[in-house]
């Protein structure tokens, strides 16, 4: 029952910098690993996960998407989610 969560985003991206440091805090918060995935560089996933804005969080639990976030998503909301799914 691994969760993994991705982190989609641009360079360049005001909503994606803004998002970065609430990333960092839920990390620590809820010991966790968030992978940050420039999309742009890897077109495949855009089309993969359906990706339509960044910043994108994607929330996986054994590889079936059970969460998702488009847009930024403050701290309180995302840790809720992951706890509720871990």
């Amino acid at each position: 029952m691994a969760l993994r969560i991705i982190s989609f985003f641009q360079e360049g991206c005001m909503a994606c910098q803004e998002q970065e440091p609430i990333n960092r805090v839920v990390e620590q918060d809820l010991n966790i690993r968030i992978e940050s995935i420039d999309p742009t560089k890897n077109p495949a996933y855009i089309r993969e996960y359906g990706l339509k804005v960044t910043p994108t969080i994607i929330i996986l639990k054994d590889g079936e998407e059970k969460a998702r976030f488009e847009g930024v998503v403050h701290r309180e909301q995302f840790e809720e989610v992951v706890s509720k799914l871990r």
